[in-house]
């Protein structure tokens, strides 16, 4: 800065400015506007989704790292602060920002509230800092400086008043004394010490003129509560629990479920639409056009004279047993999930009611539900289309209180069928304003489609999606899928639910039999934190419909009963992975996934663990990582392999030739071992994974 004495007087001017009795007289203009002083730039702010359109996602307990190019003409320092605030806070909370590399800045935040929130970048010229390093130059270089510190005390002066104004008696006073020490200094040299001192710097840059700083345009955060990154699914039709043939259980009637699937480790239990089921057109055994006069219809086929999407079918015995349904599965300690599926029968109060909501033939009669060449006579589709924008209105109007009326009854988890079916807006509006009171709300979107489609949904505010994971077989395809989720932008706002099957669902790996379904049980549940698996699915049930990739005898159209405890089920393995999972903190998380080198082709290797120590400013990754969980899978269900598995020991703080402890963590047994090549025989008839972890042994 200038060392002319008419300069002291700019900058005193220049930093009283706008100042009378403590309040601004003028505002400043904004970055656009003629004679702006604005001028610092703040560009490729991460992370933001498509330009700030929409949100990001993290869980409470998480930290918001956000990095951003920072820079502005001339040579002055700069300063940066990471604001964020929830939508229900008036102020923001604000953490320093760091300047890493090449004008990048980092800062991050703890998040500590289940709410959505607003979060953005803020940065300033350091007058006082930028004062300073030139003062410094000019002392060491033996120039006097009569001019700068009277500017310095101007400008302290002002960072006083500032500290004043915050009530922050401690800065206040320790810039005010600073400024003092310095007047009364007899020599040069002590007055500048007076001024120079890291104290003094970092209360100053607490109380930094911000009247002419930059901002950038605020960004959408998404903080969820824990169950939207961690938790197994237990889907199961209430009316298939009872013992004998044919005959259907009440909500109530099947409660003595629970307990088997709280023991198998379950915390989310996943009921298919429980509403009344329209009779007009009721689908037979195995999608039958014709019914039978007992045939029990699809529960998809929502609505009858005795209600609707707000109504429980009085054959599951109503609302009332679904309240005591739903406190059962809490005090087994489980959350329960229902099915939102915007769809009717012909016979549902809509069709009579809101005739506008339906789309109709060129002679007058309702489309029923189409997927060629799949036909749903059963059902009718919303129109999301139609020509009444009030008729539109009060259709988006009416499904959000159906919502409401199922969190108002305690249910918060919502699976919903079908969304890539209606229009994203609606899913955006109507998301947004249940978490706006209910923030704690989960949305898992079911929507086997095309890729954009279904990243769409994950960013317009599905919490969680289902995955192409039932069709991703070898160990190749599932390195590379499994890696664009965990690790790709995907990672801001995809959160992807390993469903092993599904009741429309019966992949056709699984013709292998029980190796299989053990096989893709521990990928499930290993590789991501969320997971889920359709009843039956630990009975290794497999019939199929012809050579569909459809259940033979789906309980989607009739009474299914079962020997829950049939000979070859996969029920204790199910209950040790779980059990894992909750023991080992490592596979709660989802973007830890890191695939390891194997040299068998079939044999997919990869290691989850904690994040250990600082993070890199730039990336956020871990430098080192902890408590390792290694899974090694062979992927073929037919074939045996041999492999050699090389984990990366120096990342989880084991040298190349340290010794180290092997425990495998479903049987306990372990011994010690030395280097990064682990044989292992992989047998689908008998053993074709191993899940173990490492811990360094003392030398």
């Amino acid at each position: 800065m200038t060392t002319l004495r008419s300069s002291v007087k700019q900058v005193a001017a220049a930093v009283l400015a706008g100042q009378e009795g403590g309040e601004p007289v003028a505002r400043e203009p904004g970055p656009d506007a003629i004679g702006t002083r604005r001028s610092v730039i703040i560009e490729r702010l991460w992370p933001q989704l498509d330009g700030g359109l929409h949100p990001v996602k993290r869980i409470v307990g998480d930290q918001l790292m956000v990095t951003a190019d920072v820079f502005a003409d001339n040579h002055d320092l700069l300063d940066a602060e990471l604001l964020i605030r929830a939508d229900d806070e008036p102020d923001w909370r604000r953490a320093r920002m760091r300047l890493v590399d090449n004008d990048r800045w980092s800062g991050a935040v703890d998040l500590m509230r289940n709410r959505w929130h607003s979060y953005t970048v803020e940065a300033w010229r350091d007058q006082f800092g930028t004062w300073r390093q030139g003062l410094l130059r000019k002392v060491a270089a033996n120039v006097a400086v009569p001019s700068e510190l009277e500017e310095g005390w101007l400008l302290l002066q002002a960072a006083a008043q500032r500290a004043h104004e915050a009530e922050a008696t401690a800065d206040t006073r320790l810039i005010t004394e600073a400024v003092a020490r310095s007047r009364r200094a007899r020599s040069e040299a002590k007055r500048v010490a007076a001024l120079v001192s890291d104290e003094l710097y970092g209360a100053a840059r607490r109380h930094a003129d911000r009247s002419f700083a930059t901002r950038h345009p605020e960004l959408q955060l998404v903080v969820d509560r824990e169950r939207a990154r961690y938790g197994a699914w237990y889907e199961l039709f209430p009316r298939s629990q009872g013992r004998l043939a044919g005959q259907a259980t009440t909500l109530q009637q099947a409660e003595w479920r629970l307990a088997e699937i709280a023991k198998m480790g379950f915390g989310v239990v996943y009921l298919p639409p429980i509403h009344p089921i329209g009779r007009t057109n009721r689908k037979g055994r195995n999608n039958a056009v014709a019914a039978e006069t007992a045939d029990v219809g699809s529960p998809y086929a929502i609505g009858s004279d005795e209600g609707g999407h707000r109504s429980v079918a009085s054959e599951l015995g109503g609302l009332e047993q679904f309240r005591h349904f739903r406190q059962a599965v809490e005090k087994s300690g489980m959350e329960l999930a229902l099915d939102l599926a915007l769809q009717v029968s012909p016979d549902h109060p809509y069709v009579s009611e809101h005739p506008a909501w339906f789309r109709r033939s060129p002679d007058g009669s309702i489309k029923y539900a189409e997927n060629p060449p799949k036909k749903y006579e059963d059902i009718y589709p919303i129109d999301f289309y139609g020509p009444d924008p009030v008729a539109r209105e009060e259709l988006w109007r009416e499904f959000l209180d159906v919502v409401l009326t199922w969190v108002r009854r305690g249910v918060l988890i919502f699976r919903v069928d079908n969304p890539h079916t209606k229009p994203i807006a609606f899913w955006s509006w109507l998301i947004r304003e249940v978490q706006r009171e209910h923030p704690e709300a989960i949305f898992l979107s079911e929507a086997f489609t095309r890729p954009k489609m279904m990243q769409l949904l994950a960013k317009a505010g599905f919490t969680q999606s289902y995955t192409y994971f039932t069709w991703r077989e070898t160990a190749a395809e599932l390195r590379e899928y499994m890696t664009e989720l965990t690790q790709s932008e995907m990672r801001e706002y995809f959160r992807g639910n390993l469903f092993t099957n599904t009741p429309d669902i019966n992949p056709h790996h699984l013709d292998s039999g029980r190796p299989a379904f053990v096989i893709r049980s521990v990928l499930a549940a290993t590789l991501s934190s969320a997971y889920g698996i359709y009843s039956g699915w630990e009975l290794c049930e497999s019939a199929r419909l012809a050579d569909r990739e459809e259940y033979l005898d789906s309980e989607k159209y009739e009474i299914r009963v079962r020997d829950w405890d049939s000979p070859g089920n996969i029920k204790p393995l199910i209950a040790a992975l779980n059990g894992l999972r909750a023991a080992r903190p490592a596979l709660q998380l989802y973007d830890n996934l890191r695939f390891e080198a194997v040299s068998g082709e079939r044999t997919l290797f990869y290691r989850k663990a904690l994040p250990e120590g600082e993070r890199d400013p730039l990336t956020g990754h871990p430098y080192a990582w902890r408590d390792p969980v290694y899974v090694a899978v062979n992927c073929d269900p037919a074939r045996a392999e041999s492999a050699v598995l090389h984990p990366d020991l120096p990342a989880i703080g084991i040298g190349w030739k340290d010794r180290y402890r092997y425990t495998d963590l479903l049987t306990g047994r372990s011994h010690a071992g030395r280097g990064a090549d682990l044989p292992v025989e992989l047998d689908p008839a008998a053993e074709p994974f191993r899940i173990f972890t490492l811990a360094r042994l003392d030398p």
